[in-house]
């Protein structure tokens, strides 16, 4: 049977969760604090771990560090829907965390979606094996930060090609990492579709620029797109594409969801952009993920003749959304996350 762990210092919270995640059959567990939580992790292996961030005796972010250097658990994160919280949920997640849930009373648990959501999160997060996770673990972004950023944005220039990028649960350090790794003045505009609130994409965003080589922004409506040059998409928005009579591509923010579980959603970025772009412009990525956003994207540019790359198994920690635009017939490379970084740091 599963196991999870439930650790926050909310009776209401630890009950609320309780009996959400009991009706998965897992055996819950719970801790009333960080230090709790980290005692009880390393005595015994749980399948998952939810965890709350402002807990007394411990905090959730240091419970974090001392599981994952010890014992790699996939944690979930409870975080509140503020700018603060997501400051410390994008350090959880730099710390190993796998994913977070909007905490009980910034949503309503009662809600299906709500409650749907924990409930999908949960189950894909006890399938992960935690040999998988101890190569998640990496310095936190702080203290690599070079204090407030100077690179200036980039100022037009001509688009010869676009590369897109959707990810999921797991995805955040996996972008980071394609930020660093991408070197100065890169050709491409560089745009990127992670599942996160808004509250979330402007914080993921300015930990990225201050990390990255080339200088990262949360997109806005109308802004000018241009090579060398990454653009997040803003949470509660799809990120769509149009081209000014100028022949400059800008920024379109999408109001309506249009039927998708997510906003942003991916594949509403790989479908505006092919509406901008010849085919052969794109290079999309798919990466870890819960689900299939992206999939049907990424099988009409490559059958258009664009170049598509899907994170194959052996890294994804949710292998979800890539597996899908594989078998799909989406996937013109399935490779390994350490490939895709040196495949599109060559790209020119």
């Amino acid at each position: 049977m599963k196991r999870v762990l439930i650790a926050d210092d909310s009776a209401l919270v630890r009950k609320q969760l309780g009996e959400i995640i009991g009706e998965l059959g897992f055996e819950i567990d719970t801790a009333r604090n960080g230090l709790e939580a980290v005692q009880k992790a390393l005595e015994q292996q749980y399948d998952v771990i939810t965890m709350d961030i402002n807990m007394p005796v411990m905090d959730g972010l240091s419970a974090v560090e001392r599981i994952m250097a010890q014992r790699p658990t996939p944690i979930l994160m409870i975080s509140s829907l503020t700018s603060e919280s997501a400051d410390i949920t994008m350090q959880a997640l730099e710390l190993g965390a796998v994913d977070y849930i909007a905490k009980p009373g910034t949503m309503n648990v009662g809600r299906s979606e709500n409650r749907e959501d924990i409930l999908q999160k949960v189950r894909s997060l006890s399938r992960i094996p935690p040999r998988r996770l101890a190569t998640r673990r990496h310095k936190r972004l702080n203290e690599r930060f070079r204090g407030e950023s100077t690179k200036p944005l980039p100022q037009g220039g001509e688009i010869t090609k676009i590369l897109l990028i959707g990810a999921s649960t797991g995805g955040p350090g996996l972008i980071e990492q394609i930020c660093v790794a991408l070197p100065a003045g890169f050709a491409y505009p560089v745009c990127v579709v992670q599942h996160m609130p808004e509250q979330f994409t402007a914080a993921f965003a300015t930990r990225l620029d201050r990390a990255s080589t080339l200088p990262v922004v949360e997109t806005k409506h109308n802004m000018e797109l241009s090579p060398g040059c990454v653009y997040v998409a803003r949470g509660g928005k799809h990120l769509h594409f149009a081209k000014k009579v100028s022949g400059k591509i800008v920024v379109r923010e999408e109001q309506e969801k249009n039927g998708r579980f997510f906003q942003p959603s991916v594949d509403e970025m790989f479908f505006s952009a092919l509406g901008v772009f010849r085919p052969e412009q794109i290079v999309a990525v798919l990466l870890t993920g819960i689900g299939d956003d992206g999939a049907d994207g990424m099988v009409s540019i490559k059958k258009g003749g664009g170049f598509t790359i899907g994170e194959s198994e052996e890294t994804a920690t949710v292998y979800g959304m890539p597996k899908e635009a594989y078998l799909r017939g989406g996937v013109s490379q399935q490779l390994p996350f350490p490939k895709i970084i040196k495949t599109l740091a060559a790209l020119q």
